[in-house]
């Protein structure tokens, strides 16, 4: 586990460098198996975003499109992926898989946009930034992520859902995978279990956390904390540095605020690292 989410934050901070590089101009270019992409390519918010349905039919001429105005949903349909993108959400639905990112999906002049960081890799295609062309080379892979039931592992959604339920329900999705957050990064701490159950339930010093001692962890997880959970394990972190939280309103003289370093506030709770 350990190493599975080493690998996974390596990809997210690849993520950042890419989408540092693709701020450096709104001229961006992209290239996909070497033709030159020809279809609306946009620069927001320091992120590279393309036209969604362009985007599919370059890398698998298959694939076809429909969209729900009444959801405001995309859905992209080829042999082998089936990706959903919704106007101004953070996140596609790729294959049953969660990819989050920073900035959102928007629809403008009747074309909906994605960050490309987040489109390449449900086609499971690979992609670099070249500086002579001051854009992005994407190469074309299988042509589908993995699907969500092969990768994510039953045990895991099913405990970090249901922590996130119990600490963070009514908090926003981005409070919500903090939570998850803190509890892979102690996951993969030396200092903590190894497994997520394991980190939920340690008592070494302490119960860590109250759901394990007063049974609200067996609540039924909420569907955005399921989605939180998931994004979490796909490597998606708001800090690798983050191993606790609190309420400061209702705990305004915590062990944590006196010893910790504050990261961010986010909803209602404080997330601390390690001074």
């Amino acid at each position: 586990m350990k190493k599975l989410i080493a690998i996974l934050l390596l990809s997210v901070s690849l993520f950042s460098v890419f989408a540092i590089s693709a701020s450096a101009s709104s001229g961006v270019s992209v290239y996909i198996g070497g033709e030159k992409f020809n279809g609306n390519v946009q620069v927001s918010n320091n992120t590279t975003y393309v036209g969604i349905k362009k985007f599919a039919t370059s890398i698998d001429s298959s694939a076809k499109s429909s969209y729900n105005s009444s959801t405001r949903t995309l859905t992209i349909k080829t042999g082998k992926l089936t990706l959903e993108c919704k106007d101004g959400s953070n996140y596609i639905i790729a294959n049953g898989r969660y990819l989050y990112f920073d900035e959102p999906i928007y629809m403008r002049s009747g074309t909906m946009y994605a960050p490309i960081l987040l489109l390449y890799k449900a086609f499971d295609a690979k992609i670099s930034w070249d500086s002579t062309i001051h854009g992005f080379k994407v190469t074309r892979g299988s042509g589908a992520i993995t699907s969500g039931d092969k990768f994510y592992r039953e045990d895991e959604v099913f405990w970090l859902a249901r922590i996130i339920t119990a600490e963070s329900q009514g908090e926003p999705l981005r409070g919500k995978i903090a939570v998850g957050n803190v509890i892979l990064n102690r996951v993969r701490s030396k200092r903590y279990p190894n497994t997520i159950y394991s980190v939920i339930f340690d008592k070494k010093y302490g119960v860590q956390f109250s759901p394990a001692s007063n049974g609200t962890i067996y609540n039924t997880p909420t569907k955005e904390s399921i989605v939180a959970a998931k994004i979490c394990l796909e490597g998606y972190s708001i800090s690798d540095k983050i191993l606790y939280f609190v309420n400061p309103t209702k705990a305004p003289n915590s062990w944590i605020s006196k010893n910790g370093v504050l990261f961010a506030k986010i909803g209602n709770h404080a997330f601390y690292m390690d001074k």
